[in-house]
């Protein structure tokens, strides 16, 4: 795939273990895991799928071994152990339970499981996300440019938004904080710690998708600097000037995106 699709399943993989995350409830809680998205990440992490009993189970080999078990309910573990041992504990039949060794093994499953729930995920989304080729070349980024300026020019908002959020996700943009948003657009901000721990937010791109307009804002502005976050409203409401707007946003983002790649050779 392309570095473009690449990128997007990223971000895909990434707002999925996000959701997975959020819909993790305490133990006892009727509120249930969303295994659906959690499915998708297993088919990104090429694991192969197993009925065993009752038992949803995902799996890698490992060493020409069956060594990886992912169980698909709501504790979400990794298992690093074969099959049937996961299924004999997990559900196991009266018989096998006449066993002592057998219900040592149901009763504690420490010596086998690698993680559970927020971490498993982490490390499924990790795995996803390491068979990526996310390597670039200033040509990408020019692709990425032209499509953000052309579907500007022709008011496609859809790709407008995705070139946005690819050049964000290259660049570490995220959503800043509430005092910052503008209501019914889409705010981008680049962060910044100093050394001190404050926080900086910005360059900020603002996009209006029912206007079709796109404004930066390039300044670093602290949560306490109300003055600078009204003049940030004013305009993105179009009672203030920005420092650039249109398709400059665009060549903008590509010029601090080439930058990274100098950094890096």
């Amino acid at each position: 795939m392309s570095f473009k699709a690449n990128l997007l399943k990223k971000i895909k993989i990434d707002k999925t273990a996000k959701k997975i995350i959020e819909s993790i409830r305490p133990v006892g809680s009727i509120h249930k895991v969303d295994k659906e998205s959690m499915k998708y990440l297993l088919e990104c992490a090429e694991y192969t799928a197993e009925k065993k009993r009752d038992l949803n189970l995902y799996h890698r080999e490992k060493d020409g071994e069956t060594r990886r078990i992912f169980v698909l309910d709501n504790e979400l573990a990794i298992y690093n152990t074969t099959i049937d041992d996961v299924v004999i504990r997990k559900s196991p039949y009266v018989k096998e339970m006449i066993s002592i060794r057998n219900v040592i093994k149901i009763l504690n499953d420490a010596d086998v499981v690698v993680s559970k729930k927020e971490a498993s995920v982490r490390a499924i989304q990790k795995e996803c996300i390491d068979m990526l080729d996310l390597a670039f070349d200033e040509q990408d980024l020019r692709e990425i440019e032209k499509s953000g300026t052309d579907a500007l020019a022709t008011s496609d908002t859809d790709v407008v938004l995705e070139s946005l959020s690819l050049f964000g996700e290259i660049l570490g943009y995220v959503m800043p904080p509430k005092s910052f948003i503008v209501r019914g657009q889409t705010v981008l901000s680049h962060l910044t710690e100093m050394e001190d721990k404050t926080i900086l937010y910005g360059p900020i791109i603002l996009y209006n998708a029912v206007e079709n307009r796109i404004k930066l804002i390039n300044d670093q502005i602290k949560v306490i600097e109300k003055e600078k976050i009204e003049h940030l409203h004013k305009t993105a409401s179009g009672r203030g000037e920005p420092d650039m707007e249109g398709h400059d946003v665009f060549t903008f983002l590509k010029q601090a995106a080439v930058k990274i790649i100098n950094i890096r050779s």
